[in-house]
């Protein structure tokens, strides 16, 4: 009759042989083990984008306009984090941000792989990016992403002073290292709500350009999300 202790040894030899055995079923080369790629969308929020600072002397058209310092906010969607402006030269960031305009790290905006397009449909409907799709390059005062009320992802009433973006306009990104992702620009506005038609101006200046968006990034290189 076996011992307690020869029989617990068994059992682990036992164990020691199946785990194996399974190991090798997995691993070979007609059953690969597939890890499951689940992407998630990130959300940034508040995202200051060269905030007013003055408005310039006189009344519109040619006077009255509110300003920033005229400095881009620059984003890596591979780290999700802002990068150093002293870095604005390198390929360490995907988009920069200065009010309404949006650059990718391609062109004349700097020394990466980026580009951009705007797609429309819905963000969730987007799982890949078409075979067929180009994607534009910076070219000042030209860009990948068109700066203009209603020629990418937003309209600016005049009337209103309001910045709002168009439901269904996705820019499609190439980052700077030549990967993949998709963003949804969702508010323009301090705390992510538009402020009210009533607002005063000074308040409508005040919160905008803090930028409220989600993205999602392909980290394997496919067009695939």
């Amino acid at each position: 009759m076996k011992t307690i202790a020869q029989q617990t040894l068994s059992f682990k030899v036992i164990a020691l042989f199946l785990g194996l055995a399974a190991f090798t079923i997995a691993c070979d080369d007609n059953n690969p083990i597939i890890p499951p790629v689940g992407l998630q969308a990130v959300t940034v929020q508040n995202l200051i984008a060269d905030t007013i600072i003055g408005i310039t002397p006189g009344v519109p058209p040619f006077g009255g306009m509110p300003y920033g310092a005229g400095k881009f906010t620059f984003y890596s969607l591979e780290t999700n984090s802002i990068i150093p402006s002293t870095d604005s030269a390198t390929n360490r960031w995907d988009l920069g941000f200065r009010g309404t305009t949006i650059i990718s790290n391609s062109g004349s905006s700097g020394p990466g792989q980026g580009g951009a397009f705007v797609w429309t449909g819905l963000f969730a409907d987007l799982k890949s990016i078409p075979a067929d799709s180009t994607f534009r390059v910076d070219a000042a005062p030209n860009y990948a992403i068109p700066v203009g009320s209603g020629r990418s992802w937003y309209t600016y009433s005049q009337a209103e002073q309001l910045v709002r973006p168009i439901p269904g306009k996705i820019l499609v990104i190439r980052t700077s290292s030549g990967k993949f992702a998709k963003v949804e620009i969702l508010n323009y506005y301090k705390g992510g709500v538009t402020p009210a038609v009533t607002e005063p101006d000074s308040v409508k200046y005040k919160l905008q350009r803090h930028y409220t968006f989600r993205y999602t990034f392909q980290p394997n290189g496919s067009r695939e999300f």
